[in-house]
């Protein structure tokens, strides 16, 4: 077996069901599936029987332990060459593993990613988050459009390979919930393994279903960003302050209208910007409501990582509290 396809899941059984019909449709067949149910309330075996005549399928359940560590389970008991991660909110083109096999043959790859696209049965609200997740106005855009090799590229979990040589050398994914992918992807980095970006190896990422919980998520990232920078010195980018800054501004232009007679110019720089997040997601989608409603997603998306990551810099940073005491009911096992 080649690849093993790994999904950690937690209370999605509906998902799950979506994600298994897009991989019996792969025309690249060597393949296994394991899927890891990570202490759910609501879970999926019933889904996964469904689809043992289909596929070749392995279920597992086992406590609460957050993705990284699920994914790391079902990796000692995967048997391919190669593990990809999948989020249970994806699914996969027929071409997808084709792609995969392609790339890791010709660039002997060690590691490697694809992008996310949405699907047109996506509600407005999942596609206007999609649009401010992977707008070059928002967070610089999906990470390319041809294969980068040589240590530049991190792969993300939603869609993720690694051989196993990779797991074996770094013992896989970390305690943390939230950043845990970036983490293993800089110390695949770091220990001198080749990673890559494959663009025809793309899926349909769903993403979160409202803004409220698209916020707890990014705010989520905000504090891991810190605890990142922690782990890996140096690695703290002047782009990541750019949401802390805009919220940050965003409320002193809002005081400032309140309080000043002229004080709505303070605004006028935000809310252009935020028209021309409109215009793109409107111009991308061909949907002026999801245009629209990419303001909110974007708002969202920036107010959440910046307050978060102000709050991971006032504790860990200012205070010097420890990530594991700072943000153990969120962050760490």
């Amino acid at each position: 077996m080649k690849y093993s396809i790994i999904v950690a899941v937690y209370n999605r059984p509906d998902e799950v069901a979506e994600l298994l019909e897009s991989l019996v449709a792969q025309t690249y067949r060597d393949f296994e599936v394991v899927i890891v149910e990570d202490g759910s309330a609501v879970p999926c075996k019933d889904v996964c029987d469904r689809y043992t005549d289909r596929l070749t399928i392995r279920y597992h359940s086992k406590p609460n332990s957050g993705p990284g560590l699920s994914r790391n389970y079902g990796c000692r008991r995967a048997v391919g060459d190669y593990f990809v991660f999948l989020d249970s909110d994806c699914m996969a083109p027929p071409g997808y593993l084709a792609a995969i096999d392609t790339a890791v043959e010709r660039l002997r790859l060690d590691a490697f990613g694809g992008p996310d696209r949405e699907h047109p049965s996506f509600s407005i609200t999942q596609k206007a988050i999609s649009h401010a997740m992977t707008s070059l106005l928002t967070t610089g855009g999906i990470r390319g459009g041809t294969v980068r090799t040589g240590g530049t590229f991190h792969p993300r979990s939603f869609n993720m390979g690694i051989s196993q040589r990779v797991f074996h050398a770094t013992d896989g994914f970390g305690r943390m919930r939230f950043g845990e992918d970036v983490d293993f992807s800089m110390r695949i980095i770091e220990a001198g393994f080749s990673t890559g970006l494959i663009p025809d190896a793309w899926v349909y990422h769903k993403r979160r279903t409202n803004l409220w919980k698209f916020f707890k998520q990014v705010h989520n990232s905000g504090i891991a960003r810190i605890n990142l920078s922690f782990l890996h010195p140096g690695t703290l980018k002047l782009t990541h302050f750019f949401p802390a800054a805009f919220t940050v501004y965003l409320l002193v232009a809002l005081l400032y209208t309140a309080l000043l007679p002229y004080g709505f110019y303070a605004l006028m720089p935000p809310a252009l910007y935020l028209g021309l997040v409109a215009l793109e997601g409107t111009v991308r989608s061909k949907n002026l409501a999801v245009g629209l409603w990419s303001i909110a997603a974007t708002l969202v998306q920036h107010c959440a990582y910046g307050t978060g990551f102000m709050k991971s810099v006032v504790r860990r940073a200012i205070f010097g509290q420890p990530a594991e005491h700072s943000f153990e009911k969120t962050l760490y096992d």
